[in-house]
């Protein structure tokens, strides 16, 4: 009996709370170096770790539409066979700061001039949030290229796509 109704008390209370709303978003943003360390190793292979920090403004749908983005990446490169950038993402929005950490596996494909191209393709997540953002939560995939003309050479375009659910 004190089972079944503890039972019927929480469904009361799941119900009365409500859905989750859950946005799906496409964000894109150039990023724009600010800061770089690069260590490059000097055994002949090319391999190097690339630190940066970089800014941008993020554009397309959802909350974080607007938002001042920081990107605190760590970029391990081995050109010609692969990398493992990761960092975290920082969206500075009106209403507070929504914390996204990222993970890219790097992928030298050849081209068609007979060179080589790269595929940097991984997922996101939030892991933290303040302000109105507080308890946000979401996850989806994330595509890095360079940035279209006529950006700059080391600036970098970062696409989220996925979606975000409210705490």
């Amino acid at each position: 009996m004190i089972k079944t109704f503890r039972n019927a008390a929480l469904g009361a209370l799941i119900l009365a709370a409500g859905p989750a709303l859950t946005e799906e978003i496409t964000i894109e943003a150039v990023m724009v170096p600010q800061e770089q360390m690069r260590l490059d190793f000097e055994d002949g292979s090319n391999h190097f770790v690339l630190m940066v920090r970089r800014e941008g403004t993020a554009g397309g749908s959802g909350i974080l539409d607007g938002a001042e983005v920081t990107e605190h990446g760590w970029h391990d490169i081995q050109p010609g066979t692969g990398g493992d950038p990761r960092g975290y993402l920082t969206f500075d929005t009106d209403e507070g700061l929504v914390y996204v950490q990222f993970r890219v596996r790097a992928v030298f494909v050849p081209d068609e001039a007979g060179g080589m191209r790269l595929l940097d393709n991984g997922y996101w997540e939030v892991v933290g949030a303040t302000g109105a953002h507080e308890g946000l939560q979401g996850a989806g995939t994330l595509h890095i290229t360079p940035a279209p003309a006529p950006a700059a050479a080391p600036d970098r375009l970062f696409r989220l796509d996925g979606e975000l659910v409210a705490g």
